[in-house]
């Protein structure tokens, strides 16, 4: 599942983030399961982290000993979309060609 269209105007590691929290919403992620995710250098993946979260896009947790991340209520659709349906032209050509 991705996240919704109104989140999707943002950075690249920062959409990559989101889809990937949004995927494993209840859960949530560790730094190093993202990191494995989203396949991105450590200090890109921290900027991008930090950034949602002083947008409140995201809430990090503890849980057991361990910090977990987990993408805001308002960022996690009502119902799932299929990836190829929700896909807009600018969201291929942001995919397929990095700014």
């Amino acid at each position: 599942m991705r996240a919704k269209p109104e989140y999707r105007n943002r950075e690249r590691t920062q959409v990559a983030v989101l889809d990937a929290l949004v995927d494993r919403a209840e859960e949530g992620m560790t730094v190093f399961e993202l990191r494995a995710a989203v396949e991105v250098e450590i200090d890109d993946l921290e900027g991008a982290l930090a950034t949602l979260k002083d947008d409140g896009l995201i809430d990090v947790e503890s849980e057991q000993g361990r910090t977990v991340i987990k993408p805001a209520d308002r960022v996690v659709p009502d119902q799932p979309t299929d990836d190829d349906e929700s896909w807009s032209i600018g969201d291929w050509l942001r995919d397929r060609f990095p700014f």
